[in-house]
């Protein structure tokens, strides 16, 4: 089977959107076409950040989680979405490595501003650089920085950086997390019920 053309939209420094795009809404985004959707590192066609990007961890062999929350950026939610969903664990914004051969399975999050969603896409490009060994990208989760829609240019780059993850969930304004308050689980948008069903999968494989 031939190797399947993988373009590197976390390269591109300039805000695009276009038919190729992947579509990211105030809920979940449609998957993008296959050729958007980077499921492995690719190493030699995507060069690593020139800052190096965030920093790696190398795990204690009982140091075991279903799943890593790695924030981008400070504040991205990380706290937050770990007092959610309590059965993964907080990476600390540093990337999870085990030393014993397994792989850990990793979530990005970051905030829907500027700067975190360009923080996001120099971690995406640190790992698709293969410069993470032995961590399974999940995806990203999006946490809205601010109440209501955002704006067009902050769409365009979510959808721009979408592009370089497997998966995007985004996750709309959620008004008690602003107050360190954790809702019931009725009350949770669909949104991260979604994510919290696609978790469970996770849990399952693990």
């Amino acid at each position: 089977m031939s190797k399947p053309t993988v373009t590197n939209p976390w390269i591109t420094a300039t805000v695009a959107a276009g038919p190729e795009t992947p579509e990211v809404s105030d809920t979940r985004p449609s998957p993008p076409p296959a050729t958007m959707m980077p499921t492995r590192p690719h190493p030699g066609a995507v060069p690593p950040p020139q800052d190096g990007g965030l920093p790696i961890r190398h795990l204690h062999p009982n140091e075991q989680a279903p799943w890593w929350w790695l924030g981008c950026h400070g504040g991205a939610g990380v706290g937050m979405l770990d007092a959610t969903f309590p059965a993964g664990r907080d990476a600390h914004r540093h990337w999870p490595v085990p030393v014993d051969g397994t792989s850990a399975s990793v979530l990005l999050v970051a905030r829907t501003n500027v700067p975190g969603l360009r923080a996001a896409q120099t971690a995406a490009r640190q790992w698709a650089s293969g410069a993470v060994p032995q961590v399974r990208l999940l995806g990203l989760v999006a946490v809205a920085d601010a109440p209501g829609t955002l704006p067009k240019p902050l769409r365009d780059l979510v959808k721009l950086v979408a592009g370089a993850f497997p998966r995007t969930w985004a996750i709309p304004w959620i008004e008690p997390w602003r107050f360190g308050e954790t809702p019931p689980v009725a009350q949770l948008p669909k949104s991260l019920a979604r994510l919290a069903g696609d978790l469970s999968h996770v849990v399952a494989r693990n």
